[in-house]
């Protein structure tokens, strides 16, 4: 599956992404901010379903800083298993 993302919305809590050739519009669940890699991130849905019954979530890193918010994918696995690490947490949060 090919992701791309369209168009960034931080305020309005939007995401447009192109996802196998189709665009569609996701919802940011939650953001973000780790000290150790010095990157925010964004969790967001496109509301599809997984094979597990659970909402699909993709995150991705960015630098609200920056003069053109670009979301990146994340490659390293620390990066990885610290993001890992906080759906964990905010799963637990939410039950």
């Amino acid at each position: 599956m090919d992701i791309e993302i369209k168009d960034f919305d931080l305020d309005g809590e939007k995401i447009t992404m192109i996802k196998d050739g189709r665009e569609i519009e996701c919802n940011i669940l939650f953001t973000f901010d780790s000290d150790d890699t010095m990157k925010s991130y964004v969790g967001f849905t496109d509301n599809t379903t997984a094979s597990n019954g659970r909402k699909n979530i993709y995150v991705q890193s960015f630098n609200p800083s920056a003069p053109i918010i670009k979301l990146e994918n994340i490659t390293d696995e620390k990066e990885l298993e610290m993001v890992n690490d906080v759906l964990i947490q905010i799963d637990e949060k939410s039950n």
